[in-house]
């Protein structure tokens, strides 16, 4: 049997008549039309915004304080300090590519950032994309050289 758009109708049970709510206690829904007898929630008007807690700091505000949450367009560095660069000899090149080579670094994600833990104790030339200032105090005095490199 073909349809045509005059024959055209909805399944059976596709779509439910709006419960008219406050239309008698016979209604199954009057009166209170199922809010409830008092409170925030059953007065008329929207109850209270998403994300409301009552007064105590909602958790969309509580979040950003706690732990293990990472701050939003924060710099990512992979960290290394410099008492692990005494592994390398005199007048050589330390970079990303040379710490993975020594295996100090495993498969780096982000930029390379030197930190001033510890004391250096061979003149290197260290090529890092930043440098906390102890580290470049230590590793000059000794008679290195700290290259910056850019971010690509």
């Amino acid at each position: 049997m073909t349809t045509t758009l005059n024959t055209l109708s909805s399944n059976t049970g596709s779509r439910k008549k709006k419960l008219r709510k406050g239309r008698g206690i016979a209604a199954g829904q009057g009166a209170s039309c199922g809010f409830g007898m008092r409170g925030q929630k059953s007065r008329s008007g929207r109850p209270t915004r998403p994300g409301f807690e009552g007064g105590q700091m909602p958790l969309y505000r509580r979040v950003p304080k706690l732990k293990h949450f990472e701050l939003i367009n924060q710099k990512k560095f992979t960290i290394i300090n410099l008492h692990k660069l005494n592994d390398f000899k005199d007048s050589e090149i330390v970079n990303i590519d040379t710490l993975v080579k020594k295996g100090l670094l495993f498969k780096p994600k982000f930029p390379l950032k030197i930190l001033g833990s510890g004391d250096l104790n061979v003149k290197l030339t260290v090529q890092a994309h930043s440098f906390t200032k102890v580290a470049k105090q230590k590793i000059e005095k000794i008679g290195g050289t700290c290259e910056v490199i850019k971010n690509k």
